[in-house]
């Protein structure tokens, strides 16, 4: 590649000059290429530790005037071939006009301005972000692409000086981190180390130190753990690790891939060695942290951050911290994590202006909002600039407000004493009065458009009696009111409120139900969402009723067991709400659908929201603050369970040996965390921890479990197996009360299951809470989004173990591979699905997975990948025919014709070629030349020979089966129309249990022009087998010997065509001849057999059986779809032999065939006086047609041909091989490095 011109002092310094002339050098490395000795050894060394280029380009070219002691380089390469065609283009452009020159300092000025305008020229069509990154971080991508044979589309992020530990030897070299793989490089005295490790293999990272290695990152795969050292910054470096890793783990959760954002602003002064890549990763983890701390949506980008203080009101005083800025709000977060947090959003905002600053209070903002709040803001570093940006968001913020905005909390504002149920009229159904119970429940009926909608929590609608408001309970209500209120007006009210430390003993203490609502909507951020998307709910509700998919059908199964002791959903009103809900969000999100648990969260939001509130809640449960928790694997649970484990052995060490022998916690934490306690604790307590939930997030679910678990310790430690444990808990847990609620008591399901001879002890709900914060309540949330990574990198892998073994378990029973071989061919078809999504072209891979589907079917691949993978598995080598070969084999297999298979597919497909005996795999050789295997493209008379097969050949269906598919066929269309009639899938299911053998009487026979193509195909076989001689020969010998047979055949196919036109009317006879022409085949093939070498012999024998094979052929004729009259059919002997022209074909005696000889323009003619030969490339003789079983027989007659095709081939050996040459495929360089596995 050109250079930018670089000045080189020393220019003889390591380096060897090969060629010269008056004004360049082209040189080379020391001890690259051929020989070196110690030198090379010891330069080789000097370049891997030092990131000299030279150990990727290992040749250059210098510029140099006779004068002048400095040298230019102008040019490096990584091969002699990539360098001569620079130093002939200097040659062939430059030397004639440098000779003109008189000056040397213009001679320079040009060269140098040459090559930059060539270094121009080339970057010209370059994309634009490729700019962006630093020269030296380019010379490092190129040096990696090189050493690990990366395509273009890899990109790299990162690169780092550090040692690998190999055994106890630490090997200095660099690691580079690429979008989806951990690269490592090392050339130490001779001794070399490639190392290439894909994130998606990566089972575990961890950073440690301990006495054998110093302070490093272990990376574990399923095969071998490695340790990284000698970092400069190891926190950095670990970070990113992470990161990618995390990556790779949400591509295989849910095949999201990385696409880099171009959206970022660029850096205010250019950053020295740091890619766009990883800028653009640095602000993801940036935007992750400020979303998830401020609850935001999942759009919002991060601006920028800077350090400021805060004038608080409430306590008169400057709290430092930071001010966040993104497109739609302004936040800030003390450094005391407790002292306070602010969300203004920008659509809020009114006015922003710089006040005067003073020795006490410089550069100081002022920001007032729609609210009357005004905000201070002081010691800000770089305030115009700031302002400046707010001011350019605030221009794109809408100007019209969205309908809702001004919407107040008019339910609570008012004195909820005197709220009324409204008054209905009497069509509602709501007209009978909601304590009336399930007897009384209004009989009407209900379309999606005649239902009313839930415009107000359904608590407050279905709340049976005022009892408890009038008493003490009622008046502890009142007073937890009247302290919110005085919080507001302290703090603020509404999404701008400040959120402090007293804001969460309020939370602790319990909301009032009246406030509940709208709390839950501010600490959730769900109110956001919700106010910046109007309308959305409705149209959601108005595309989703009445539709039908699985995830409804799911839905209503659970809609009558949704809280079904409360009043609320004893009533078509709730359920309603309910459906409309949980439909609408099965819309939106069709990843997750309806997971079961969401239906009774929802029915809990249900009542203390309208709807639309209820929805938003859903939103931000799901997609935010529980995420990954109600996908089809509850990903996201079994993390957090994996989280309740290690926070199990660090605080109840004593506990946790004892939980994990009985295997309680797996059972616990999926119940506890996915319905939030709701379905295990009566639901006046449960909804306390929800208010918890949603101002402390996750963080305040694993206390409270522990807490759980610490107060029933000594208990648990004396149980002897799992239903004990599992009493003990749900007693406790039914024993949780609140003495506070204002609700009549809704009696608990689950109580009724536990039931004990003493009286049970209740613990009081805000018991539990506080002794949660005094035990556990030193839990970060960032150190629980740490533990999270790690727990995914292990859930995710476990789960994609489990699917591996459900898959080969499900393919072992009808392959011929062993359980190993399956895994290991599991592996490479996944691998290879995965390449293509981030390397292929398109991300249409990605695309073509769905979760839904059986494990089986969610990785499949398409004819490209299926041809790399066929290249370097197969068995059957034919140099460069295997490409036409895979693509034949890949049609023969997708049997749906969707252009993907599966892996069953594509192990049945390998399973034929290395499994089984000569019979099996000859078979498949022989389907590999017939339709649909055989493109139409491919041979000139496809159209007449695909005439012989009406239905599609395949790998497993035999022609009984066929005839059963068509019977059925009818029967098949109108039972795929009604999902719910599952005994039609059980009789597939069945069907295909079924052993289906497939003979050799089944197979279709073969016309002459596939015969040539099969012959082709053995020939490039055999070109590279180390008998190739011999076998040549025996296949040159069973060629004629079968071109023959045909021949004869032929001969009483035509006769009885020629006699008279009756033979066109198939008479009741033709199903016998159909029964008898597999016995005259096997009967001609015994002849040929005993009798191989004499071809008077052979023929006579096929004499003997005259009418059979007369009514052999003539079945073929019938089934041929020509018609027995057509012309190609009724040429006699004499026409087709006066229709041959020799003038531009070459005549071959098959006497004397050698397989070279097939080509293009061959025709095949009979020695022993044939009275007709089939031209190939002109016209086709038709009549011309031989079966598996003569081209069976044949084979046996040769030694060689048994033995070749009865050889064993290693399979894990050939994977293995593929793994070491899968990623060395960089075309620009034939410069190739040894590759040593650590």
């Amino acid at each position: 590649m050109w250079l930018g011109p670089e000045e080189v002092l020393l220019a003889g310094a390591l380096w060897v000059t090969e060629r010269a002339n008056p004004f360049f050098l082209l040189q080379r490395r020391r001890g690259h290429g051929k020989g070196g000795g110690l030198t090379g050894l010891l330069v080789g060394t000097l370049d891997v530790v030092l990131d000299s280029s030279a150990r990727v380009a290992p040749y250059r070219i210098l510029h140099q005037t006779q004068d002048s002691q400095v040298y230019w380089a102008v040019a490096c390469g990584s091969s002699r071939k990539e360098i001569t065609k620079h130093w002939e283009w200097l040659e062939n452009n430059l030397l004639q006009t440098l000779s003109i020159f008189d000056n040397e300092e213009d001679i320079t000025t040009f060269v140098k301005g040459k090559i930059h305008g060539i270094i121009a020229e080339e970057n010209k069509n370059e994309q634009p972000q490729s700019e962006e990154d630093p020269g030296k971080f380019k010379e490092a991508e190129l040096k990696m692409r090189k050493q690990f044979g990366m395509p273009e589309v890899e990109k790299l992020v990162n690169y780092y000086s550090c040692s690998y530990w190999k055994g106890r030897v630490p090997r200095q070299g660099w690691l580079y981190l690429t979008v989806n793989h951990l690269c490592f490089y090392s050339f130490l005295l001779g001794k070399e180390v490639t190392l290439v490790i894909q994130w998606v293999d990566v089972t575990q990272l961890e950073k440690n130190a301990t006495l054998l290695f110093p302070e490093c990152i272990k990376v574990s795969t399923r095969d071998s753990e490695l340790y990284f050292s000698m970092f400069l910054n190891i926190n950095e470096t670990f970070k990113l690790m992470e990161q990618l890793a995390n990556i790779a783990m949400r591509q295989l959760l849910d095949n999201e891939s990385f696409l880099q954002d171009k959206s970022l602003p660029k850096p205010r002064r250019p950053l020295k060695n740091i890619s766009a890549l990883k800028r653009d990763l640095d602000a993801r983890a940036k935007n992750e942290c400020y979303r998830a701390t401020f609850r935001l949506p999942k759009d919002e980008c991060l601006d920028g951050h800077t350090d400021c203080t805060l004038w608080t009101p409430f306590n008169k005083m400057h709290i430092p911290g930071q001010m966040f800025v993104s497109n739609n709000y302004i936040c800030f977060a003390s450094r005391a994590e407790e002292a306070c947090h602010l969300i203004i959003p920008l659509r809020e905002v009114t006015i922003v202006e710089k006040a005067d600053s003073s020795s006490v209070l410089p550069s100081p903002l002022s920001i007032s909002t729609k609210s009357k709040m005004t905000f201070f803001f002081a010691n800000l570093k770089d305030r115009d600039f700031l302002v400046q940006r707010i001011s350019d968001f605030l221009q794109r913020t809408p100007s019209k407000k969205p309908c809702g905005i001004d919407r107040e909390w008019k339910w609570n504002m008012a004195d909820p004493s005197s709220e009324e149920i409204p008054e209905l009229p009497s069509s509602s159904p709501l007209a009978v009065s909601p304590t009336s119970g399930l007897s009384h429940r209004p009989v009407v009926s209900f379309c999606a458009g005649q239902v009313p909608t839930a415009s107000q929590g359904l608590l407050k609608l279905f709340r049976r009696n005022s009892e408890e408001l009038s008493g003490p309970k009622g008046a502890k209500e009142k007073m937890k009111e009247e302290s919110w209120n005085i919080h507001f007006f302290e703090y603020g009210r509404g999404m701008c409120m400040y959120r402090t430390a007293k804001t969460r003993e309020l939370v602790q203490k319990g909301i009032p139900e009246n406030l509940r609502g709208e709390l839950w909507l501010l600490f959730s951020g769900a109110w956001n969402e919700m106010v910046t998307h109007p309308g959305y709910y409705a149209d959601l509700v108005e595309k989703s009723m009445g539709r039908y998919n699985l995830a409804t059908e799911e839905i209503e199964r659970d809609l009558h067991r949704s809280m079904p002791e409360h009043p609320a959903f004893q009533n078509e009103l709730g359920i309603a709400a309910l459906r409309r809900v949980l439909t609408a969000y099965a819309f939106r999100n069709p990843t997750i659908g309806y997971c079961q648990a969401m239906n009774i969260v929802t029915s809990v939001l249900l009542l203390y929201c309208n709807e639309e509130e209820a929805f938003w809640l859903l939103v931000a449960l799901c997609e935010r603050m529980l995420p990954d928790y109600y996908n089809t694997r509850v990903v996201g649970a079994l993390v957090d369970q994996g989280i309740f484990e290690e926070l199990t052995r660090e605080y109840l060490p004593q506990l946790s040996e004892k939980m994990q022998d009985l295997g309680v916690i797996s059972t616990i934490s999926l119940s506890w965390f996915l319905t939030l306690f709701l379905s295990v604790m009566p639901f006046e307590s449960a909804v306390v921890i929800v208010d918890c939930f949603f101002y402390e997030g996750i963080k305040f679910i694993l206390q409270v479990s522990l807490a759980i678990l610490d107060a029933n310790m000594e208990k648990l430690l004396q149980c002897c197996d799992e239903g004990e444990a599992m009493t003990i808990l749900g007693r406790y847990l039914d024993n949780v009360v609140n003495r506070q609620s204002v609700s009549p008591p809704i009696p608990h399901l689950h109580a009724l299951l536990t039931s004990g001879d003493d009286p049970p002890l209740e613990i009081d709900i805000f018991e539990l809470i506080k002794t949660s914060y005094e035990k556990f309540g030193n839990l970060k949330a960032d150190d629980i989004e740490q533990m999270r990574f790690k727990q995914r990198l292990k859930v995710i892998q476990s789960l994609e173990d489990t699917a591996k073994k459900s898959v080969v378990r499900a393919v072992s029973g009808d392959i011929g591979f062993s359980m190993e071989e399956l895994e290991e061919l599991y592996v490479v078809f996944k691998a290879k699905y995965l390449m293509s999504c981030y390397w292929g072209n398109n991300r249409g891979a990605a695309a073509r997975r769905d979760q839904s589907l059986p494990y089986l079917e969610q990785y499949r691949i398409d004819m490209e990948q299926f041809k790399e993978l066929f290249i370097s598995l197969t068995p059957w080598a034919c140099g460069t025919h295997t490409p036409v070969l895979a693509g034949r084999l890949f049609r023969l297999l997708d049997e749906n014709r969707d252009s993907l298979i599966n892996f069953k597919e594509f192990v049945t497909g390998m399973s034929g070629m290395y499994h089984g005996d000569l019979t099996e795999k000859l078979k498949v050789l022989y389907k590999l030349h017939l339709p649909p295997a055989l493109n139409p493209e491919e041979t000139e008379s496809a159209l007449e020979a695909t005439s012989y097969f009406t239905e599609d050949v395949t790998t497993e269906e035999t022609q009984e089966d066929k005839g059963r598919r068509n019977e059925n066929g009818p029967e098949k269309e109108e039972k795929g129309t009604s999902p719910q009639d599952y005994r039609y899938y059980l009789r597939m299911w069945a069907k295909e249990k079924e052993n289906k053998k497939e003979t050799i009487k089944d197979l279709p026979k073969m016309s002459q022009e596939q015969f040539i193509e099969l012959c082709k195909t053995l020939y490039n076989m055999f070109s590279e087998d180390p008998v190739e001689q011999e076998l040549y020969h025996a296949i040159a010998t069973v060629a004629s010997l079968l071109l023959r047979i045909g021949e004869v055949g032929k001969k009483f196919s035509n006769r009885p065509t020629r006699k008279s036109e009756d033979c066109k009317v198939n008479n009741t006879q033709d199903p016998v001849s159909e029964e008898e022409s597999p016995t005259s085949e096997q009967s001609q093939n015994s002849a040929v057999e005993q009798q191989p070498q004499a071809d008077n012999e052979d023929k006579t024998s096929v004499d003997a059986q005259p009418e059979k094979t007369q009514q052999e052929n003539q079945t073929l004729g019938d089934g041929s779809g020509e018609g027995q009259g057509s012309p190609l059919q009724l040429l006699s002997d004499d026409e087709t032999k006066d229709d041959m022209s020799m003038s531009s074909y070459s005549m071959v005696s098959t006497g004397s065939l050698q397989c070279e000889d097939i080509a293009d323009d061959t025709v095949l003619v009979g020695c022993e006086g044939s009275s007709a030969a089939a031209r190939y490339g002109s016209t086709i003789d038709t009549d011309w047609s031989i079966s598996f079983e003569q081209i069976l027989a044949s084979m046996l007659t040769e030694t060689a041909l048994v033995n070749y095709f009865e050889k064993k081939v290693n399979i894990l050996q050939k994977i293995k091989d593929q793994k070491k040459v899968e990623r060395q495929f960089s075309s620009s360089s034939d410069y190739e490095l040894s590759s040593v596995s650590g």
